[in-house]
């Protein structure tokens, strides 16, 4: 009996070093590349359709969203009108820039336009979100965001709570979350300027000791990177380019009785963790972030305990946006942002194409 027992544990020892390896070994999977045009989203419906989205911030430039149709084409999503802007027209029915595409938990595509990329006068640079019903594949309502907005402003990423029928867009130029309320369309700015969505002036985004500069000075980005937890009971949020992690309670968020002053005081300081541009939950709560710096992914445990899922891969060229499906799939977007020309004297210095992974986790 002894014997069967040992030779037990060292098969079930011998398991579980397989499985470890297994674990251990897991490559990232290409879903979807692209050699030209520079993708930032990445967005995965309930039957398995990916999307991704482009922002008009160059040439060359084609669509602004699309549908992915094999790990090298796509086609323009909803249709060819709405990613046909010619600079002139109803800029309520054409993409100007697209910043972000996700879908909720009713799949609902919602899409980020930040109109303009320059600033402007005129806060009406048709600055909107996008609900696109996914079984007609059209275009169900728009959001105009000028209200809430100016002409500064670039909003950015966004998460939907379907449950109070509210959108959470990041402002990530003055630094502010705006609040769309998706049955009236009202859209108001809060935490406008706060310390919370400002970046650390003092911090530095660095590639291989380098600091990240444009037009000399460091790169520098306010609030960017937004998650909604499972629960919908708190909002987290970050600026681009430093480590800082806060939260607010979606209950304080939407208490229009507060004034800034005193909404900016409950906000949650979270500490200190890594540079990211979009986050996402999984349904157990755990937080997963892109380290823009070390080209890994991290997750924050619900009691803020930080996790590697992806150690230091250089195919991680700036992790942008995230999505986690029901059964554990995590697709990343790569946008290399930090390749582009404007950090390095107008040259650029990308190493491969803009591609979009997927991981089981």
């Amino acid at each position: 009996m002894k014997k069967i027992i040992q030779f037990a544990v060292v098969l079930s020892f011998g398991y579980t070093g397989l499985f470890a390896q297994q674990k251990h070994s897991q490559k990232l999977t290409t879903v979807f590349e692209d050699q030209d045009h520079q993708l930032t989203g990445v967005a995965v419906s309930a039957s398995e359709r990916v999307f991704t989205n482009y922002p008009r911030w160059g040439e060359p430039y084609r669509y602004a969203l699309v549908e992915v149709t094999g790990t090298s084409t796509s086609v323009p999503f909803p249709d060819e009108s709405w990613n046909e802007w010619k600079g002139t027209g109803d800029k309520m029915k054409h993409f100007l820039c697209v910043q972000a595409v996700i879908i909720d938990d009713q799949n609902s595509m919602w899409v980020v336009d930040a109109g303009s990329t320059q600033p402007s006068q005129d806060n009406d640079k048709g600055q909107k979100l996008v609900k696109i019903n996914l079984t007609t594949n059209t275009v169900e309502r728009v959001y105009p965001l000028a209200g809430a907005s100016d002409g500064k402003s670039y909003m950015n990423d966004t998460r939907i709570d379907t449950r109070k029928k509210l959108a959470y867009i990041t402002n990530s130029n003055e630094g502010g979350i705006v609040i769309v309320d998706l049955v009236s369309g009202k859209a108001r700015q809060v935490l406008y300027m706060a310390k919370a969505t400002q970046t650390d002036p003092a911090y530095q985004v660095k590639r291989n000791g380098k600091t990240l500069l444009r037009d000399g000075q460091p790169f520098h980005v306010q609030s960017d990177g937004i998650a909604l937890s499972p629960d919908g009971k708190q909002l987290y949020f970050k600026a681009l380019t430093d480590n800082s992690l806060y939260h607010i309670s979606t209950a304080d968020l939407n208490n229009e009785l507060l004034s800034e002053a005193e909404l900016e005081k409950k906000v949650v300081f979270d500490g200190k963790f890594t540079t990211s541009d979009g986050m996402a939950f999984d349904h157990k709560g755990n937080l997963y972030l892109g380290d823009l710096e070390g080209r890994k992914i991290i997750r924050i445990t619900p009691s803020l305990k930080t996790e590697t899922v992806i150690p230091a891969n250089e195919e991680l060229a700036w992790p942008d946006s995230y999505h986690i499906t029901k059964d554990g799939w995590l697709y990343i977007s790569c946008s290399r942002i930090d390749e582009q020309p404007q950090f390095h004297q107008g040259k650029s210095e990308r190493k491969g194409s803009y591609k979009i992974y997927k991981i089981h986790l």
